[in-house]
């Protein structure tokens, strides 16, 4: 299913870094703000020139549980979102 949101297989090296333990090589989730700009770049792969900052969407208790992005070819439609975006951070 990541395959699909994501658009290849390369997600987990975006998502996961590699750390040293001393029981060896383990697998940790990447922070966010890294997972983000993987995906932001994804999505300018994919032909979308303006990819705005998302912006975080909290539950009560202020925690990030995901991330509204906004794309399009436009710039006038990225600049009108980038100011919705701006009111609410």
């Amino acid at each position: 299913m990541m395959a699909r949101v994501w658009g290849n297989n390369d997600w987990p090296d975006a998502t996961y870094e590699r750390q040293e333990t001393l029981f060896g090589d383990i697998r940790v989730k990447s922070p966010n703000d890294r997972v983000i700009g993987a995906y932001r770049q994804r999505l300018r792969d994919a032909g979308f020139a303006h990819v705005p900052e998302p912006i975080p969407m909290r539950n009560s208790t202020n925690a990030a549980i995901y991330y509204l992005f906004f794309c399009s070819p436009k710039p006038v439609a990225a600049g009108i979102v980038e100011d919705i975006f701006n009111s609410y951070r």
